[in-house]
């Protein structure tokens, strides 16, 4: 469901976070996604979830 390569990763997740989540918790919730496992995919490329911005930057 949702893109392996981490770089698409960070696209998808941050257009979801924009577009319809308040935030990251309530996203993997929804998803069933593992937050742990995402935060890590994407700290492996350099990006950490601001919370006030709401996205990985």
């Amino acid at each position: 469901m949702i893109p392996k390569d981490p770089v698409m990763l960070l696209s998808f997740v941050n257009l979801k976070l924009r577009d319809y989540y308040g935030n990251l918790e309530q996203m993997c919730e929804d998803l069933e996604l593992d937050k742990a496992e995402l935060v890590a995919k994407l700290q492996s490329i350099d990006y950490r979830y601001d919370a006030e911005k709401n996205q990985f930057v």
